[in-house]
Order: structure tokens, then C-alpha cells, then sequence
């Protein structure tokens, strides 16, 4: 049994990805419009969408910064007003800035919550009457790093678990009125935010081949879509132990 709906025909399908400048958001636009989806693409860096839409008709810019209140609500209403509903929204506007736990002040944390945790929280709030009338779906991207605690990750990680425990409840609370529900966990793809990393990174992907995860993953009808899975589900595993096994073996895999 399939926990959502199995996306596999985009031809004419509305789609919004909130987080689509670069990165895996940008691979997803562009791969979905090549599959035939009406794609908007938004986030604060409009030129980087204005390129995104260059070379297809199928990519509608529409930038925004999502932490200015009601801006995601707008952008919302403008779509549906233009494109008469919307059937599938992925939330995956991220900020990243590796810290541990001596680094951490107000305003770092205030930085990445209102971007990762906070602005999603807008977004759904916006999106959750339109997706409910057409019957659509709504995407979270969460991370690996949600699964449990890991050095560097001092906002970040929480911030992604909140992001996973949010997705649990919407679905709990959707699914039964039609609207599908998704949380994409990647492990480390190589975009601007994993840039920032000193450290050896496992199993890295391109966003490219994490666009294809996304899809594939819409494909299957599953609830968390992750990738790729041989790093995911040694996480997984490990999430499994005993605190007494689970943090010595996470130092010695991170290095910390």
C-alpha cells in the first residue's frame, strides 16, 4: 500500500518551489519542466531565476524573500489567481552555517529558523486551502541531519528534525482530505550551502541526481523520499542504537 498519490504523468501539471535559485531546487524546476510541468520558481535572488527560465517557457519566475511576512501568502494567491490552483508546492527554501554548540548566539539561530522552520510554517499556512480545493500535494525538504544529533549541526539539525515531526503531522492531518504529503531527506549533495563544509562529506550527490531521487521518489507514492540511500539508512541504523553506542560511533564516523 502507498502512503500518497503516485506521481508519474507531469505533462500540464502546476508545480511552485519555493527555494529554486540554485541547488536542488533549481535541478528540480528544471527537470520538472523538461518532464512537461508548469514550473514558478521563487527565492530572493531573481536573477538566478530569470536564468532558470531562459531557455524554456514552462519556468515562471516569481522571486520573494520568504522570511518578509505574507509574502509566501501572495505569491500563493497570484498563482491561483493566474493559474486557477495549484497541484503540487515544495517548500525548500534552506540556510546552512555549520556551528557547534559554543558558536551559537540569538542571532544565529534566529537566522536559520526563520528560513528553515519558520518560513515553512508561513508557507503552509498559505498553501494548505488552495492544495486541499485541487486536491494537490505539498513537499517539505527536511535532511538527514533531522534524524538525530550531529556535531556542526547546532540549529540546523533541529531545525530539519522539526521540519520531519511537522511533515508526520500534516500528512497525519491531510492525507484524509486529499492533499498528499512529502519529506525529501537528503544526505550531502553538492550545492553553495554543503560548500561551506571543511569536512569529508559521504556518498556526496550532484543536485542533479538528487532532482532525479525527488522524482522518482514522487514516482513510488512514498512518504520520505531519501537519498542516497546507501549513506541514508546507515543513519537510520545508527539513529537505532543505544545513546551509548549511537554517540561514540558518530564521533568516530564525523570526525568530531
Amino acid at each position: 500500500m502507498t502512503l500518497n498519490p503516485r506521481i508519474r504523468e507531469w505533462s500540464g501539471r502546476r508545480v511552485w518551489i519555493v527555494g529554486a535559485s540554485t541547488g536542488i531546487g533549481a535541478a528540480l524546476a528544471t527537470r520538472l519542466a523538461s518532464l512537461g510541468a508548469q514550473v514558478a520558481v521563487s527565492a530572493r535572488q531573481a536573477e538566478r531565476l530569470e536564468a532558470l527560465s531562459l531557455n524554456t517557457r514552462r519556468i515562471r519566475p516569481l522571486p520573494l524573500d520568504v522570511t518578509e511576512p505574507g509574502a509566501l501568502a501572495r505569491a500563493c494567491e497570484r498563482l491561483r489567481d493566474d493559474w486557477g490552483g495549484i497541484d503540487l508546492v515544495v517548500l525548500n527554501a534552506g540556510f546552512y552555517e555549520p556551528l557547534r554548540s559554543w558558536e551559537l548566539t540569538p542571532e544565529r539561530v534566529r537566522r536559520t529558523l526563520d528560513v528553515n522552520l519558520l518560513a515553512v510554517y508561513d508557507g503552509v499556512c498559505a498553501v494548505l486551502p488552495t492544495l486541499q480545493a485541487c486536491q494537490g500535494g505539498l513537499v517539505l525538504t527536511g535532511s538527514v541531519a533531522g534524524y538525530g544529533g550531529l556535531p556542526r549541526a547546532g540549529v540546523y539539525g533541529p531545525g530539519k528534525a522539526a521540519l520531519i515531526n511537522l511533515a508526520e503531522v500534516l500528512y497525519l492531518d491531510m492525507a484524509p482530505r486529499g492533499v498528499g504529503v512529502w519529506i525529501v531527506n537528503p544526505g550531502f549533495v553538492h550545492t553553495p550551502l554543503t560548500e561551506q563544509n571543511e569536512f569529508h562529506m559521504p556518498a556526496l550527490i550532484s543536485a542533479e541526481e538528487a532532482a532525479r531521487h525527488i522524482v522518482a521518489g514522487l514516482a513510488s507514492g512514498a512518504f520520505e523520499i531519501h537519498f542516497p540511500r546507501r549513506f541514508t539508512w546507515v543513519l537510520k541504523l545508527l539513529r537505532g542504537l543505544p545513546y551509548r553506542w549511537y554517540f561514540p560511533l558518530i564521533r568516530r564516523v564525523t570526525g568530531a
